[in-house]
């Protein structure tokens, strides 16, 4: 990687079912698992701000020492709680997008470099569409306990669109690690001027930005 980005935190979302009657017996052992991989990768761990899945996997996170952050669907906190019935544990920031679930679920998987899936419902088969038509890197949490990685393969299979950025493993730290690799290989230079001078032998001045008009 360019060493002036070895700084950069990669930003991994956890996306999942809110409600987990269906995701089996190891559904949150595979998420506390997860987000505490997250941590120890050094990356953030971002998510839809919800109960589930994602609220287990932000758990692991916290556990491992790792730093959070939701994307909430609601306008305020207190829309967040009172309306949305949605937590603030576990989250070391909360943004609130005020553009409900599909908004929210748009805005989320944007602000990642990569988006790893566990048990799910619709809502997860939605984020994933976005994440798949915005070419990130995703990660497919496999387990005999839920049926989401099935039903994303098949989705693969029968929609004729090949897609190298898109792994799938039952082993939370294999499934991150193989993922920060495809981040790592995507990742492209983010800065928007060059700043050190221009290898000519010669001495240089440092470049500086364009001034930006201020508006009255």
């Amino acid at each position: 990687m360019d060493p002036k980005h070895t700084h950069l935190q990669t930003k991994l979302c956890v996306s999942g079912a809110a409600e987990t009657g269906h995701c089996g017996v190891d559904a949150y052992d595979k998420g506390i698992a997860l987000g505490r991989e997250i941590a120890a990768h050094k990356a953030v761990l971002i998510n839809g701000a919800t109960t589930g899945f994602p609220l287990w996997a932000a758990m692991g996170a916290k556990e491992a020492g790792g730093y959070t952050v939701g994307f909430s669907p609601a306008n305020s906190e207190r829309e967040h709680i009172e309306q949305f019935n949605l937590p603030v544990e576990y989250l070391d920031v909360i943004i609130y997008t005020g553009f409900g679930y599909p908004g929210r679920d748009l805005i989320l998987t944007r602000s990642s470099d990569a988006v790893l899936f566990g048990c799910g419902r619709i809502g997860t088969i939605h984020e994933f569409t976005i994440a798949f038509e915005d070419k990130k890197p995703i990660g497919i949490l496999e387990s005999g306990g839920w049926e989401t990685d099935e039903v994303i393969k098949n989705i693969l299979e029968n929609g004729h669109r090949p897609n190298d950025r898109i792994v799938f493993d039952n082993d939370p730290k294999a499934l991150v690690e193989r993922v920060i690799e495809l981040v790592n290989k995507d990742r492209i230079n983010r800065a928007s001027f060059r700043f050190l001078p221009e290898q000519t032998g010669e001495t240089q001045s440092v470049q500086t930005p364009p001034a930006v008009p201020v508006q009255a």
